[in-house]
This record gives C-alpha cells, sequence and structure tokens, in this order.
C-alpha cells in the first residue's frame, strides 16, 4: 500500500510540470531596455551556468530557447513595447519538477537582466 502511495506521489510530481497551459508564460516581466539588448545581457549568464541557448529574432523581438533533455524546451522572449523605449519579456519554462527551492537558471538571468 506504501509502495502504491509514494508511486502516485511521483506521478503527481511529474505531471506538475505539466499542469500550466501550454501557452501562458510561467512569468511577465518589464524591462526598459530594448529587446537586443535584453538579449545580450541574458546570453551570457546562461553561458555561464553551462546552459546551450539558442537565439533567433524578428524585427520586433528576440527569442531565447534552453533546450532540455527531459522536458519541453525553456523559453524567453523579449518583444518591443510600441509605446515605451523599454519592452515586455514573457518567460516559458516546462520543468518536471515545479521547484519551491529557488528561481531556475533562466529565471535568474531574466529577472537581473531587466
Amino acid at each position: 500500500m506504501k509502495m502504491l502511495t509514494r508511486q502516485a506521489l511521483v506521478a503527481c510530481l511529474l505531471l506538475s510540470g505539466c499542469a500550466s497551459a501550454p501557452n501562458a508564460p510561467t512569468l511577465t516581466l518589464q524591462t526598459r531596455k530594448a529587446p537586443a539588448d535584453y538579449a545580450h545581457c541574458v546570453l551570457p549568464k546562461l553561458q555561464s551556468d553551462s546552459l546551450q541557448a539558442t537565439v533567433s529574432e524578428t524585427q520586433r523581438s528576440y527569442r531565447i530557447v534552453v533546450s532540455s533533455k527531459v522536458a519541453a524546451d525553456d523559453v524567453l522572449e523579449a518583444y518591443k513595447d510600441k509605446a515605451s523605449n523599454g519592452g515586455k519579456v514573457f518567460l516559458y519554462e516546462r520543468a518536471l519538477l515545479a521547484s519551491t527551492f529557488g528561481p531556475s537558471p533562466l529565471e535568474r538571468a531574466a529577472q537581473e537582466c531587466l
């Protein structure tokens, strides 16, 4: 009986990372930096944490994708705000286990570069 309870608990924990809607950001931030400047700040921080990131850009945004071997890729998008010089940042993390111990390296880099 205890083994079944443990297995159910592990299954719930593994699925907790999938509970958020796939298109809903896990974090939304406002920055005074242009998307290019913001991306140039975030990338070295990710590299110092040994994370491999892929960057793509459009006229109004930068997208940084951090690949994961066990979960869906984490995405950080910085968009130019039409009304100001800064922009909005959207973080999409799909970690297997929701961390209660602190922010992930991607979230920490996103916060530090505001």
